[in-house]
């Protein structure tokens, strides 16, 4: 990496606080972002997210409830949701900054997409990529819940997997 192993030692006792170039390096030889330092699971590599503990939006009397299955809290290129929808319920989407775009799944049940002034019926394992800068909905035309999953990807954010290389590491 470049940096000597008594500079490490020090780093990893909390005896030294790392300049940017520092971390820049150690990051590029472990080809990890400088960012996942301060991921809270950049020690495992892994988060587990139990369902017990989820972040979950409920609103509509129950009738709409989405699940985050990403650890909050963190800046991210993506969300990703469960969604279940109570039958005969439509829920009214939230409109995104412009760019942004949500890819739909549907896993259980049936599913009508309204977006700005078109409709889509989807069924068990189809699903539909729309603009989310625009008005739309989700309504479940079924008498059973329906379940989806969602994913939001913001333009705003760089992906948090992305890696730098050495030679941009190293300025």
């Amino acid at each position: 990496s470049g940096v000597s192993r008594a500079m490490l030692a020090q780093i990893e006792s909390a005896r030294s606080v790392p300049s940017i170039k520092v971390l820049c390096k150690i990051a590029a030889a472990l080809k990890v972002s400088v960012a996942a330092f301060l991921r809270r699971h950049a020690v495992n590599g892994f988060e587990h997210l139990a369902a017990e503990r989820a972040s979950r939006v409920v609103s509509s009397n129950g009738r709409f409830s989405a699940r985050a299955l990403y650890p909050e809290g963190e800046p991210a290129a993506a969300e990703f949701h469960e969604l279940r929808i109570a039958p005969l319920h439509t829920e009214p989407g939230t409109r995104r900054a412009p760019g942004t775009t949500i890819n739909l799944v549907v896993s259980e049940g049936t599913l009508e997409v309204s977006v700005h002034d078109r409709r889509q019926l989807l069924a068990t394992g189809d699903a539909i990529v729309f603009d989310a800068d625009q008005p739309y909905s989700l309504r479940n035309p079924g008498d059973s819940e329906a379940r989806a999953f969602r994913v939001t990807v913001s333009p705003e954010v760089p992906p948090r997997w992305l890696v730098p290389d050495a030679a941009q590491a190293a300025v």
